[in-house]
């Protein structure tokens, strides 16, 4: 293990049990085993370790979503079956990052007023990376998504079902019932996507045979 990762590790802890605005630099290199040059040496301040743990956090949520998604594509699923799995695997992660912290609700507002950049970034990433699980899954299963949407259109309103379920559960809590809601606005949204309708073969109408003149008769 490299010294930054260390850091990196020793900062999550101190983050989890202090929260973010009563953590310290000094916190952290002790948990490191670090003197505080030494950490000085990697990050400058309080924030840029701040930072640093939020990246790692969203990258390894990424790296999850993606894995899930494709076990998913790999076992046959739905659609829904695609989305749910990618998106729970990517918020169990961003959880997990602060599992079992009573400063959970702060660590994420902190997030946005300390890394908001780093917040818009992975929203535009997780939000690019949806379009194209979606456009994928629908030509591979053959659907038309509801109310012939595009797949940019309905990953939006996929998100949104996200974000729905984050104002009904304050900092994510409680997870059951957070990923239970999420999921289900999901698969609601997916129930509307159905099979492409195969163009019917018509049959050509059959040609009309002259008419035979009668014996004697003009033609």
């Amino acid at each position: 293990m490299g010294p930054k990762t260390r850091i990196l590790d020793a900062t999550m802890l101190v983050f989890r049990r202090h929260g973010f605005r009563r953590s310290s630099i000094e916190q952290v290199a002790e948990a490191a085993g670090l003197t505080r040059q030494a950490l000085y040496h990697h990050f400058e301040s309080r924030e840029a370790l701040f930072r640093a743990v939020i990246e790692r956090v969203h990258e390894d949520a990424i790296a999850a979503e993606q894995a899930a998604i494709s076990k998913a594509e790999r076992d046959g699923g739905t659609l829904a079956d695609i989305l749910v799995a990618g998106m729970t695997a990517r918020m169990q992660t961003m959880i997990g990052s602060f599992d079992g912290s009573p400063h959970i609700e702060e660590l994420y507002s902190e997030h946005l007023a300390q890394a908001r950049d780093l917040y818009q970034k992975y929203s535009a990433v997780y939000a690019e990376r949806l379009v194209a699980t979606v456009t994928r899954t629908a030509q591979r299963l053959q659907l038309v998504l509801p109310q012939g949407m595009a797949p940019a259109e309905f990953a939006r309103l996929v998100e949104m079902a996200l974000h729905a379920s984050k104002s009904q559960h304050p900092g994510m809590q409680p997870v059951d019932a957070f990923l239970k809601d999420m999921a289900l606005m999901v698969r609601v949204l997916c129930a509307g996507a159905a099979p492409r309708q195969k163009p019917s073969a018509r049959k050509a109408p059959a040609k009309r045979r002259p008419s035979r003149s009668k014996a004697g008769g003009s033609p």
